[in-house]
């Protein structure tokens, strides 16, 4: 049987998406969280790493390209900006900084996501009456019991 909330192995993936938290929106709000919790501008690869930790992908690394391009949508929309972070060796990458914009976007995620929830609970009902069941009980999530606002990136470096 498969997680209520996080898929065990990708086979459970490919037999139903829904259970991987796949709504691809919700990447945004993922994003605009951790930017708004950093003090400083994040690389997308420390972006990537960190989001894997969020509610939204529960300890799964998500899929690097679409948290780019998620990015780079985020910038045409002027909710983030960009600068190069050229070091005078290794590669350049990009910082990526939350606008005002970004953050009145992300006070909106939070009705956004309460409505969600509401609409959810909804087609739960509607699901399980068109198959003549009593609603299931709501599954207790394996991330339920974290604290979200003190979560760190277990490869982040200690002052």
């Amino acid at each position: 049987m498969w997680g209520s909330c996080h898929p065990q192995s990708d086979e459970d993936m490919r037999e139903c998406a829904e259970i991987g938290k796949s709504l691809s929106r919700l990447s945004q709000p993922t994003i605009l969280c951790l930017l708004a919790q950093s003090d400083e501008p994040l690389h997308g690869y420390v972006i990537v790493q960190q989001a894997a930790y969020s509610p939204m992908f529960g300890g799964k690394k998500p899929d690097a390209t679409g948290i780019y391009r998620a990015l780079k949508r985020m910038e045409e929309a002027e909710l983030v900006t960009s600068e190069w972070d050229t070091p005078e060796s290794g590669s350049a990458k990009r910082l990526f900084m939350l606008t005002e914009k970004g953050r009145r976007c992300l006070r909106r995620w939070i009705d956004a996501l309460a409505c969600y929830s509401l609409t959810l609970q909804e087609m739960r009902v509607c699901a399980s009456t068109a198959l003549g069941i009593d609603v299931p009980p709501t599954p207790v999530c394996s991330h339920a019991a974290i604290d979200y606002s003190e979560a760190k990136d277990p490869n982040a470096q200690e002052d």
